[in-house]
């Protein structure tokens, strides 16, 4: 941020290391509102996040410069704030993004490349109607859904008939979703394991604890993959690249919108505590869309957790380049089979889950998937505390 006069700029951030550029997604502000600091401004698009950009002063939006859709490099001035308000002659003439003031790196936003790719368009036949005709995802929409129409056999019936709630395109988000796990399945050959565990001890620990079953199961899992460290790795083609630190991918659901995992780094340094607070401010922070692209970037391991949604058991999609997942199914009270005091079977009612593993058998094989369960199994069912340390 530079400040000339009472002109404030306002740059596309750099949003992680990785990211080199970005695409305004939505103005919040027009041109002649007033502004807070730390207010947002308007939402960015990267190849991994959304994030919203806050106001670097208060003061009124004077000029807009990158309209919506367009990508631009990091360091691209995107609009200015002025510290002071502007009359309505400046104001009018600052609607428009002046010409030279940012140069898009693509003639089309990702978005809308990824559309045309999933739908199989040629761009080149598609008129634009946003700024300076450039071509938005509801142009790429509207020429599928005429081709669609035109392929309809006479008598068909239409799409936006009686009974359709609604039809649109996907979220930036779900288009994302679907790119990634469309990819893991044809890159991964998907195997999945699965193992029943009695979570008696780790019951009790949550009560006491006030948390959530996810955390202990966090922490156990990060003991469990020290022990066997093939699974916290990567494959990209063909090198493998095996992991000291745990860095732990925890899905959170959007509703609607999609899942997003963001990242707990170096997880194995955690005590349980740490944990609960980790996972709980991640969570808030994908929530309220303060995720950076670094806080997605980088798992070795992920978990998904259906199970508080009641689900008995799931084959969750690896995210790649990971070669295993973890599902956490629901923990409910279930009959099993144990040993009373002389040494008879017996039925029991007992809190257990069903864990479930989802492998890259290019990767694993099915005894070192087993052989990962069983020790996690272990340390979940002889929780003393500490989930490397059993009773």
């Amino acid at each position: 941020m530079t400040e000339s006069n009472t002109l404030v700029d306002v740059p596309m951030p750099q949003l992680g290391s990785s990211v080199e550029e970005g695409t305004v997604v939505e103005w919040k502000r027009a041109v002649g509102d007033a502004i807070e600091r730390g207010e947002t401004l308007c939402e960015i698009s990267t190849d991994k996040v959304e994030s919203e950009l806050p106001a670097p002063a208060a003061g009124t939006l004077a000029e807009i410069l990158v309209p919506v859709d367009v990508t631009v490099a990091v360091g691209t001035l995107l609009a200015r704030i002025a510290s002071a308000p502007v009359d309505s002659h400046s104001a009018s003439a600052a609607i428009e993004p002046r010409a030279g003031a940012a140069q898009p790196r693509h003639r089309y936003s990702p978005v809308v490349e990824l559309l045309a790719s999933d739908h199989g368009v040629d761009l080149s036949l598609v008129a634009g109607t946003g700024h300076a005709g450039r071509i938005t995802k509801d142009d790429v929409m509207s020429f599928v859904d005429h081709q669609t129409r035109d392929a309809l056999a006479v008598g068909s019936e239409s799409t936006s008939g009686p009974g359709v709630i609604e039809r649109a395109p996907l979220s930036r988000t779900r288009t994302a979703i679907a790119e990634h796990m469309t990819r893991s399945l044809k890159t991964s050959a998907h195997c999945h394991t699965w193992i029943d565990v009695d979570m008696s001890r780790v019951e009790a620990a949550r009560k006491a604890s006030g948390a959530t079953v996810l955390p202990l199961v966090a922490l156990a899992t990060t003991s469990a993959l020290q022990a066997h460290p093939a699974l916290n790795a990567w494959l990209e083609d063909s090198i493998r690249t095996l992991h000291r630190d745990v860095n732990l991918g925890i899905a959170v659901s959007l509703g609607e919108d999609g899942l997003i995992v963001p990242v707990i780094r170096r997880a194995q340094e955690l005590s349980l505590d740490e944990m609960i607070i980790a996972i709980r401010e991640l969570a808030a922070r994908t929530r309220n869309r303060q995720l950076t692209p670094d806080d997605v970037a980088g798992a070795t391991f992920t978990i998904t957790n259906p199970g508080r949604y009641g689900v008995l058991m799931s084959a969750p999609i690896i995210n790649q380049p990971q070669v295993a997942i973890l599902d956490l199914s629901v923990v409910a009270p279930n009959p099993v089979v144990v040993r009373d005091a002389d040494d008879r079977d017996a039925i029991a009612i007992r809190p257990t889950t069903i864990l479930g593993l989802g492998w890259d058998h290019r990767a694993l094989d099915g005894a070192l998937a087993a052989e990962f369960l069983a020790t996690l199994k272990d340390r979940l069912e002889r929780w003393s505390g500490v989930a490397g340390e059993p009773s």
